[in-house]
């Protein structure tokens, strides 16, 4: 259309819009074709007005042209209306992924509180285990008889007695929290898939009002050939009128929507992105937790081993020695263990609050 406008200086109620649209064109290949096929079909309909009129006749050819011509820019801008179609008012899925996703969080801060009671049971089990150890130092020290280590057994039992800290529940739980967390991840990915898909349609809708702009633009352009060839005075008082109306106020009215949507698209990606960092830590916090938990395990499971070894079979020496050994790895993973509960703890906390807050920041929410 640049080419078209500028043999003549345009309408200067229009200019600010054609200016508007060959800035869009220079920016955007897509434009700079249609505009191209815009300016082919624009010429060549007003070229067979010509030849109509150097005959003094408007033919019946050359209206055919200028109709397949106007009905063809029409049909290029709803091709492209077509490509774009999306339900693209529609959030009430991304509320069910924020209420999925606080539900979530909530359900993981649950499942820290049940681990901070197994940690509390597994420091209650090592303060056991250094007692017995001191008294295995007393008593060691003493000549005595059968009973020698008598106080040393008793505080073995009764580690023995407390038994693993980390029970069948406290495993079912945290597998149900997990899935939960990949899940959530994986609606966040498909979720943030859409709403980028949904950008990629505005640019191109954002074409469409460049589009309707230009095609409204020629046909005005056509039609004024159209009734400047027929000298008819009722249709050219019609173009009047209809030239009068503001040709790019739909344009720029689409373009004004489609601004406002794509910031109301772009608050929502902000959203699930933060989430999906949220959930995404959630569940390294989680895979952390878990090894470590498989570590106090194994060590758990060998000293409670040494110390039947030591009350049932009597090798008090052996079973303590062997508890020695472990000692220093089980109290440093359960200490390792409540840092990384801390940890998950506060980055759950912290996701939930900006969450809420780019939220707030969005006012189409």
């Amino acid at each position: 259309m640049g080419n078209t406008h500028a043999r003549a200086p345009p309408d200067p109620a229009h200019a600010s819009e054609l200016s508007s649209y060959e800035a869009a064109c220079l920016a955007d290949a897509d434009l700079q074709s249609f505009d191209s096929n815009l300016q082919a079909q624009t010429s060549h309909a007003i070229g067979a007005l010509a030849a109509g009129v150097e005959v003094r006749a408007l033919s019946f050819d050359s209206l055919r042209e200028v109709t397949g011509c106007l009905l063809e820019m029409n049909q290029q801008v709803v091709r492209v209306i077509l490509d774009c179609k999306q339900d693209i008012w529609r959030t009430h899925e991304l509320f069910e992924l924020v209420e999925e996703y606080f539900e979530n969080s909530l359900q993981t801060l649950d499942f820290l509180s049940a681990l901070d009671k197994c940690l509390k049971h597994a420091r209650d089990s090592q303060l056991l285990i250094l007692v017995a150890l001191q008294q295995f130092e007393d008593e060691d020290r003493q000549a005595g008889g059968a009973d020698r280590y008598a106080r040393t057994l008793e505080e073995l039992r009764s580690f023995r007695a407390a038994g693993d800290p980390f029970t069948e529940e406290f495993f079912r739980i945290f597998q149900a929290v997990y899935r939960n967390q990949v899940a959530m991840l994986e609606k966040l990915q498909l979720r943030k898939s859409k709403l980028d898909k949904k950008l990629r349609c505005i640019h191109a809708w954002r074409k469409v009002s460049s589009m309707i702009f230009a095609a409204t633009f020629a046909a005005v352009l056509i039609c004024s050939v159209v009734a400047a060839a027929v000298a008819a005075p009722p249709v050219a008082a019609a173009l009047a009128a209809a030239t009068s109306v503001p040709i790019g106020s739909m344009g720029k009215w689409i373009d004004s929507l489609l601004k406002n949507y794509e910031s109301a698209v772009k608050g929502q990606k902000e959203a699930v992105v933060t989430m999906q960092v949220g959930t995404g830590l959630a569940i390294s916090d989680l895979e952390n937790i878990r090894v470590l938990v498989h570590r106090l395990e194994i060590e758990i499971h060998s000293m409670l081993q040494n110390a039947g070894l030591a009350v049932e079979e009597g090798a008090v020496k052996i079973g303590v020695g062997e508890i020695k050994k472990q000692l220093n790895a089980f109290m440093t993973n359960i200490d390792k263990l409540g840092v990384q509960a801390d940890n998950c703890s506060r980055d759950i906390r912290r996701a939930r609050t900006v969450v809420l807050q780019r939220i707030i920041k969005n006012p189409n929410q």
